[in-house]
């Protein structure tokens, strides 16, 4: 008759535990499923062991066998404190995440025949969204008949993106999208 009660021992299992996102992302100790491991460290001679081996030098030294590398034949195994190496990994994806930029885009709509008033004062905002780091994408929207003016609007951004050229280069030339001809600018790097 087979015992129901599950105390936690995954000894009767043919399949090895399922990995939980977060803190048990790694198999530690005897979690670890492998007969044969590769040890690497600072603290351990390099080499291939057998699981039982591998784990006594870990004992032996009171730290944990965390399996670093699952897929590699056999699979690579570190001996180190395994709360500390967790500490290291979320210290380093929070410096890869605070490293990487993300691209703000601003956007600036004209109409086919915008007055100079209109025209300077959004010309200014693309200025200061250029000096901050941000793209302008800067499109001209024609309503109904105003189509008939896609020139104008093309003169329009042309002159726009040379009035800017001190602060940004153009990414994209102007192109007509539907009812829209857009143009992007990036800033110059500093």
């Amino acid at each position: 008759m087979e015992n129901n009660n599950d105390s936690g021992n995954n000894s009767q299992r043919n399949f090895p535990p399922k990995k939980e996102s977060g803190k048990d992302q790694y198999f530690v100790n005897e979690r670890i499923r492998a007969r044969e491991v590769r040890l690497v460290g600072d603290n351990v001679e390099q080499g291939i062991y057998s699981l039982r081996d591998a784990l006594q030098i870990a004992e032996q030294q009171e730290l944990d066998l965390v399996e670093i590398s699952p897929n590699a034949v056999p699979p690579v195994c570190r001996v180190i404190d395994y709360q500390k190496f967790l500490y290291q990994q979320k210290k380093r994806l929070k410096e890869q995440k605070a490293k990487s930029t993300k691209v703000v885009i601003k956007e600036i709509r004209f109409g086919p025949q915008t007055d100079d008033h209109d025209y300077n004062f959004k010309l200014k905002h693309a200025k200061g969204f250029l000096e901050e780091g941000a793209k302008v994408k800067a499109y001209v929207f024609f309503k109904g008949r105003s189509i008939l003016f896609k020139e104008q609007g093309e003169v329009l951004l042309l002159r726009f993106a040379n009035d800017l050229e001190d602060y940004g280069k153009v990414e994209q030339m102007p192109l007509l999208e539907g009812k829209r001809m857009i143009i992007v600018l990036t800033p110059k790097k500093k």
